[in-house]
Parts: C-alpha cells; structure tokens; sequence
C-alpha cells in the first residue's frame, strides 16, 4: 500500500481510512490516529481546487517517514488534486504508533508542516472560476513564489 495517495477530485474518506485501518491494524500499532479535512462552505466559495507539484510533496513526505520511523511509527497521506467542493475532504492524514502519545504528537506535527511547507497551491472556487487563495496560502522556503 502507497502510505501517500493522490486522488482526482473530492477523497472518497471512508475507503481510504478503512483501508488503513485494514492495513495496519493487526501490526502491533495501539494508536491510528486520523485528521479528516473538510472544505468549509465560507466567503462564497463552492469549494477548492488544488495544485500538486508531485516531486517534491514525495520528497517532503519522504522526510516524515523518516522521522516517524526513529519513533517505530508511520505517517499516511492522502490529498485532492483538482476541484474539491463544499462540505467534502481534500486531506486525510494519520499516524499508527505502538505508542499514543508519539501518535497524538506527530499528527499534530504533521498537519502543521504540512500545511506550512508542502508544495499544494490552493485555489477558492467561484462562480465556477478557479481564485488563487493567496490570503490563505504560505510561502514555501526557496520557492520564489508569493514574495
């Protein structure tokens, strides 16, 4: 199994954290702690449309496998490409540790990063019209975007 999938459109929530609970429940983990994102209907919008520079979101979440593994944990991601709309999930993140505290921490560890320096741009949706979100948006390190 992928630990980071890529889906068209709005993520299918209920496959996707099954599956991982099917996958990874007989492993000796005690803790799978899942965040579900869902698109909030606010400022007008229908929803969001996403953009995903593949390489480098593999290279960055390659690095949280690394630092998971150091606590004998994994991390799962999976994330919206394309047009996302209201009151449906664009992100669904977990983490399976022996232990709950190390879970507990590194989802919250996780989600944060992730929203500060994975390389997703992230557009409202209006009028059937893609609105870069550039209020809502963080630089990426070295990017030479949004300066």
């Amino acid at each position: 199994m992928e630990k980071l999938q890529l889906f068209e459109g709005s993520l299918p929530v209920e496959q996707i954290t099954n599956s991982w609970y099917d996958e990874f429940r007989n492993s000796n983990y005690g803790a799978i702690i899942t965040f579900v994102g869902v698109v909030r209907d606010e400022d007008n919008i229908e929803g969001l449309s996403f953009d995903i520079y593949e390489p480098i979101l593999k290279s960055w979440f390659d690095t949280w496998q690394d630092r998971a593994k150091k606590k004998n944990a994994i991390v799962l991601m999976a994330h919206s490409k394309g047009d996302v709309l209201n009151h449906t999930s664009s992100y669904i993140a977990a983490v399976c540790s022996p232990k709950r505290r190390v879970a507990l921490e590194m989802i919250d560890e996780f989600v944060e990063d992730f929203k500060a320096n994975a390389p997703i741009w992230k557009y409202d949706i209006k009028n059937n019209t893609r609105v870069y979100a550039e209020d809502r948006s963080t630089p990426i390190n070295g990017a030479g975007l949004l300066n």
